[in-house]
């Protein structure tokens, strides 16, 4: 209960932070500045792209633009913006989780074990964002790109356990969108670490 509490007043946090950066820009200059960022935007995810085989410029960009904060802040805020969306999907997937794990007619035996480590994952995984997001707040950026790292593993591993059992994964999207969004904010969090 203190933990669902913790991640709801963040995201409480969050919402409010973004309201005031959007709310702090001048009027005249809103058009300018989102010009900018969403350049900035399309070039944080361009490089992001370039770095990586496995990460989804498209994905990158339209998750990015989706929040319309992220069109009037800097790459700071753009890692903020890629982990709150981060925490958001992840806790969204711990409930698919859950709601699965609580309809008994759903899948074999090894799915339902498969289940049951996911929702370790992921109940693991919320914790692991927030103290993420902490980290960057307080300028630790190495230690919040080593729990996102970890988020990262945990998705992988979630998805792979379906895998090894043989079994179809019902959470393949949930993890797919975790992962990437992970890879999102790991990427700015290092361009952030090599322009200090």
């Amino acid at each position: 209960m203190l933990r669902h509490w913790h991640v709801s007043f963040l995201s409480f946090c969050f919402f409010f932070l973004f309201l005031f950066l959007f709310l702090w820009t001048p009027y005249d200059e809103i058009s300018a500045t989102r010009t900018f960022s969403v350049d900035l935007i399309n070039k944080t995810c361009k490089t992001c792209s370039d770095k990586s085989t496995v990460f989804n410029y498209t994905f990158c960009s339209a998750s990015l633009q989706e929040i319309p904060v992220s069109r009037t802040t800097n790459l700071q805020g753009l890692a903020i913006v890629a982990m709150e969306l981060t925490l958001q999907n992840a806790t969204h997937t711990l409930s698919v989780i859950k709601e699965l794990r609580r309809n008994e007619t759903w899948g074999h035996p090894f799915a339902s074990a498969c289940l049951r480590d996911c929702d370790v994952l992921y109940s693991d995984g919320v914790i692991t964002l927030v103290d993420a997001v902490a980290a960057f707040l307080e300028g630790k950026y190495g230690s919040a790109g080593a729990w996102l790292t970890a988020v990262m593993d945990g998705a992988t591993t979630c998805e792979e356990g379906f895998g090894d059992m043989e079994e179809a994964s019902p959470l393949t999207e949930q993890n797919y969108s975790v992962f990437q969004l992970c890879d999102v904010a790991l990427c700015i969090v290092n361009l952030l670490v090599s322009h200090a």
